[in-house]
């Protein structure tokens, strides 16, 4: 009696089954695949006969190898990325494909290195998102018939040569110089309308100027140099350029004869001696070591 109750408790024991939550069951029979998909809870078996298989039915995170290809524009790169899928038919990932995990696996690197050879670098680094898209539609096409859906496809990295990341980081310094240029020029352009407003407001108030002229000479004392800047008034410079009488041009110097002209003409005249030609003297001025004297332009009232 004990021995048929340990045998009926043991038999129990190996017929009772778990399904988790996150899990489906596919049961054999025989060999061949129960039409019933056990649920998540408690189930029993029959020893011997049947054999349970459980599916994860969560979303699957696979690494996809990093794989060396060439671009379009053919370049060198190493690309890797990372698959989401899950199970959507526990009974067709147990019974169609071996391993599921193993053969979304060598798609996604297939499908990667595709991906690769149709894009451009600039496609694979600033247009991750459609090429994401695209791989997915790749990838999910053969993952279907395997009960499989793929969820999202990341193009995670993108490694380049070193030649070409300092070629690339050359164009890039050049793109920030040549905005930086940009921006100079459009700042001296405005400074420059600023500059011929204030010009013109100064012209029309004689005062303002007279002011900026004070503010320039306080500013060029307070830096303590030895030059001493004056304002020499611009009214006393076209006073004077009146006043100067205008200088005659100069005459044009007669034809001198030759000596065998001159002896033909007047035997008995003594030769002609050469002229003495005399030049002002030159104006100079003199300053002491050590010390300058500089004029600037202005308006006195």
């Amino acid at each position: 009696m004990g021995t048929v109750a340990v045998l009926a408790i043991a038999s129990l024991a190996a017929s009772v089954r778990i399904v988790k939550q996150y899990e489906r069951g596919v049961v054999y029979r025989f060999g061949r695949v129960r039409p019933e998909i056990l649920r998540p809870g408690l189930t029993f078996l029959v020893p011997g006969v049947d054999r349970l298989e459980k599916v994860n039915m969560q979303i699957i995170t696979l690494p996809v190898p990093a794989q060396d290809g060439i671009t379009r524009d053919n370049i060198t790169v190493r690309v890797d990325a990372v698959v989401y899928f899950s199970v959507l038919d526990a009974r067709r990932a147990a019974v169609d494909v071996q391993d599921y995990l193993a053969a979304i696996g060598q798609v996604a690197q297939t499908s990667l290195r595709s991906i690769i050879g149709k894009s451009d670098l600039d496609d694979l680094l600033c247009d991750r998102e459609q090429l994401n898209q695209g791989m997915s539609l790749m990838l999910d096409s053969p993952a279907l018939d395997w009960g499989v859906h793929i969820e999202r496809v990341e193009i995670k990295d993108v490694s380049l040569p070193d030649a070409m990341k300092r070629s690339m980081s050359r164009q890039a310094e050049a793109e920030r110089e040549r905005r930086a240029r940009i921006i100079t020029a459009d700042g001296e352009l405005q400074a420059s309308q600023k500059l011929a407003e204030a010009a013109e407001v100064m012209t029309e108030h004689p005062a303002a100027l007279q002011l900026r002229l004070l503010q320039t000479v306080v500013e060029v004392a307070a830096e303590r140099n030895s030059t001493l800047v004056l304002p020499f008034p611009v009214e006393l410079l076209r006073f004077l350029e009146g006043r100067t009488p205008a200088i005659p041009p100069p005459l044009a110097p007669e034809p001198r004869q030759s000596s065998s002209d001159q002896t033909a003409q007047d035997p008995s005249s003594p030769p002609a001696l050469p002229e003495r030609v005399t030049r002002p003297p030159e104006s100079f001025v003199t300053a002491s070591p050590g010390s300058s004297l500089g004029f600037m332009p202005g308006q006195c009232g």
